[in-house]
């Protein structure tokens, strides 16, 4: 059962045990009040059979048996019972009264009773039946006198007992259930309040709650709230700071291509507008590098807060694709871009479209930031407690000061005079947390350049055997590196 209320909700689970103990109170009360109503018939049995055994008497040696109106008035009720009643000698002899009236299990002795249910014309009765010792003549033995009565009565008495029982009872918990309903109004108010003050917050707020004085089962959800809060703060405060940023690095090229075209409509000399023209396409090429990194940094972002799916990639085809794509530029840069691996497949989980953007950030990076005739090489290798993808070059490098503030949005370092936008190291971090890697940036063996590297956990727990297992993932050190991707195809 669904509640949308929380007080329904507690007042139902406080009364519903209530209420399955009154039903069962009701029926342990049923059978009470038949019992009870048993006792009063019975009672009223014994005291008719003693009224009519105090008028048995003997004349001329004969029993005589009179039925006073007293012991039969015992029994007026509104009921449609029938009393019947039979008097026996000792022998079983029929004194008076009804001779079809069964006669009790057992023999009586004197001054003694006893109960048992029959039918008398086809209806059910409950007799009683009074061993009456005669004084006169005890030779002769105790008269037996039996009287009976149809159930109506009692079956009613118990009805009654039962239905006052269970109007009490419903009438307990109706005020049981008021009781309840105004203490759960008065034990909510602290939860009411605590959605006022939240609703009378100004919108944008993102301060924290004072957990002072709300009760101490609701400090937890104070706790909750603030920590959310601290979080929404962050969150935001970097998106308004990457809105800012992102901002400022597009007002940039676009009041130089502003510019630059200015220029060009102003001079009639086709040799100034052709360089106002180059320059152009430059800062065209530019800006659409920036919005594309600015897409993709978005999507890892949106993509980091959310569960997304992933799926076994062949690592070494994804590499391989990034590299052919990009060998046009490292031509036209005169760069030796080249790929060390395994030749077997070897796979990790990550998101297709995701990973493939890391690795053409991360190869991209390194040919803006590496001198023509430079080197760029990519390594994959797998070890033993998952697999490393290695981005190395032989470019100016990045001082080990420097290395954690490159992953921030829009960090150029100030002798970088390339054509980046700042936003490659934060797009691979953010893709990379999506996937559970981790991202470091190393010296190379030879000392000069830089070397990225990217750590993911393994996919199961073997590896291909033509692929160069480590004991441990610290034990690849850039040497070892060094060492690993020349025995490697």
């Amino acid at each position: 059962m669904e509640f949308k209320s929380l007080r329904s909700q507690l007042l139902f689970w406080l009364l519903a045990p209530l209420a399955l103990l009154a039903v069962l109170d009701s029926a342990l009360t049923y059978r009470s009040a038949q019992q009870t109503a048993t006792i009063v018939q019975e009672r009223m049995l014994l005291g008719a059979a003693r009224v009519i055994g105090e008028q048995v008497h003997i004349e001329e040696g004969v029993v005589q048996v009179t039925v006073p109106p007293s012991a039969l008035e015992l029994f007026a009720s509104p009921a449609r019972d029938r009393v019947f009643y039979r008097v026996s000698a000792h022998d079983g002899q029929l004194l008076s009264g009804y001779f079809d009236l069964a006669l009790p299990p057992r023999a009586l002795a004197a001054e003694e009773s006893v109960y048992f249910d029959s039918v008398q014309r086809d209806r059910p009765v409950r007799v009683v039946a009074f061993a009456q010792p005669v004084f006169a003549a005890p030779n002769r033995g105790p008269i037996v006198i039996e009287v009976a009565q149809t159930l109506e009565r009692r079956d009613e008495l118990a009805r009654e007992v039962w239905l006052t029982a269970i109007w009490r009872q419903a009438a307990l918990l109706v005020l049981v259930a008021l009781f309840l309903w105004f203490g759960l109004r008065r034990g909510l108010l602290p939860v009411l309040r605590l959605r006022d003050r939240m609703l009378g917050r100004a919108p944008g707020t993102l301060e924290r709650m004072d957990a002072t004085p709300v009760p101490h089962e609701l400090s937890p959800l104070v706790t909750a709230i603030n920590d959310y809060v601290q979080r929404l703060d962050s969150h935001m405060s970097a998106h308004s700071r990457f809105i800012a940023d992102a901002s400022h690095q597009l007002r940039t090229p676009l009041t130089l291509l502003n510019m630059q075209v200015v220029y060009a409509l102003r001079h009639a000399d086709p040799a100034e507008r052709e360089e106002a023209l180059q320059a152009v396409h430059a800062s065209v090429k530019h800006s659409v590098r920036l919005v594309n990194q600015l897409l993709t940094f978005s999507m890892a972002q949106a993509s980091a807060g959310e569960h997304t799916q992933q799926v076994p990639v062949n690592m070494a085809h994804t590499v391989r694709q990034v590299l052919e794509s990009l060998a046009a530029l490292a031509q036209h840069k005169g760069i030796d871009l080249g790929f060390e691996g395994a030749a077997t497949e070897v796979s990790v989980l990550a998101v297709p479209h995701l990973l493939q953007e890391m690795v053409a950030n991360l190869v991209d990076n390194a040919l803006r930031y590496t001198a023509p005739g430079g080197t760029v090489t990519a390594h994959v290798i797998a070890y033993a407690n998952g697999l490393r993808l290695g981005i190395q070059d032989n470019g100016p490098g990045i001082a080990p000061s420097d290395r954690e503030r490159v992953f921030e949005r829009f960090v150029r370092l100030q002798d970088d005079h390339s054509d980046g936008c700042g936003l490659g190291l934060s797009i691979v971090r953010e893709i990379a947390r999506t996937m559970g890697a981790r991202v470091g940036l190393e010296s190379p063996p030879s000392g000069t350049g830089l070397l990225v590297t990217v750590d993911f956990a393994p996919l199961r727990s073997s590896v291909p055997p033509s692929v160069v297992l480590l004991a441990r993932p610290d034990a690849l050190t850039p040497t070892h590196l060094a060492a690993l991707t020349n025995s490697v195809v």
